[in-house]
């Protein structure tokens, strides 16, 4: 059972806080790099070499949501931990997450508790307000609740993310498939493009919410390339944000 705490409180898709546009400023390096492997999956490599201490090579990497409508992550070995915001097969492919987990014995796997409880064996429930160590880094479990897909349809559990450092504590956030908006600053935001609980209208209202310094469409599976520019032209136009689209499975720097 969620808690009935504020960040459960996230099924809705209306939002309410008031946007500012962040601060004219020069695009900063935060040591982070991204690779889109479709839709939301998402493989996040943190660099370490930064702190004092660090080991070459100590990159702290995690997979998020290896769905079925994503494409690439098969052979990807070496990862810190898997993060699964849902049960959604687009986000956790039953077919594929086996060999993924197999081929990462050393991965962390952390999962939403309905997701994690269907697994079984290794994975670990993230709730609302836990914290998790992962390498270098902090990620935190927010929010609580898919987005309302329909009133005839139960709202399941989905986990937002929020990965941060010493230096920040919301370096990257991946929602999942929820409108949730933190209160603090975000750097990267992997923002929903479109969904069958959202129309675009509530993703530029979302992005202009969280208004993180930069942004990343992810879910735009749904959306036929061909339509694809119409709905990120929204985006980008409509907010403040520096907005990026990730070529597919092709590191990003940011």
């Amino acid at each position: 059972m969620l808690e009935n705490t504020p960040d459960n409180a996230t099924a809705s898709v209306s939002i309410h806080r008031i946007a500012l546009p962040p601060l004219p400023c020069a695009r900063q390096t935060i040591g982070m790099q991204l690779t889109h492997f479709g839709h939301s999956c998402l493989l996040a490599s943190f660099s370490d070499s930064a702190k004092p201490g660090a080991k070459p090579g100590g990159d702290t990497t995690i997979l998020f949501d290896p769905g079925n409508f994503s494409h690439g992550f098969e052979g990807i070995t070496g990862l810190s931990a898997i993060l699964i915001t849902h049960q959604h097969p687009d986000h956790a492919d039953p077919e594929r997450l086996p060999a993924l987990v197999e081929a990462n014995p050393q991965a962390a796997l952390y999962a939403d508790p309905q997701t994690a409880a269907q697994l079984g064996g290794p994975w670990r429930a993230v709730h609302v307000g836990d914290t998790l160590s992962i390498g270098h880094l902090t990620v935190r479990g927010v929010g609580g609740q898919h987005a309302v897909i329909h009133p005839e349809i139960p709202v399941i559990d989905n986990i937002s993310y929020l990965v941060g450092d010493d230096a920040h504590a919301a370096r990257l956030m991946h929602p999942g498939d929820a409108l949730f908006v933190p209160d603090e600053p975000v750097d990267v935001l992997a923002t929903p493009a479109a969904a069958p609980w959202m129309k675009i209208s509530e993703a530029v209202d979302y992005l202009r919410a969280v208004n993180p310094s930069r942004a990343v469409p992810i879910h735009q599976a749904v959306i036929d390339p061909i339509a694809r520019p119409v709905y990120y032209g929204r985006l980008e136009e409509m907010t403040a944000t520096d907005f990026q689209v990730l070529e597919p499975e092709n590191g990003t720097e940011f």
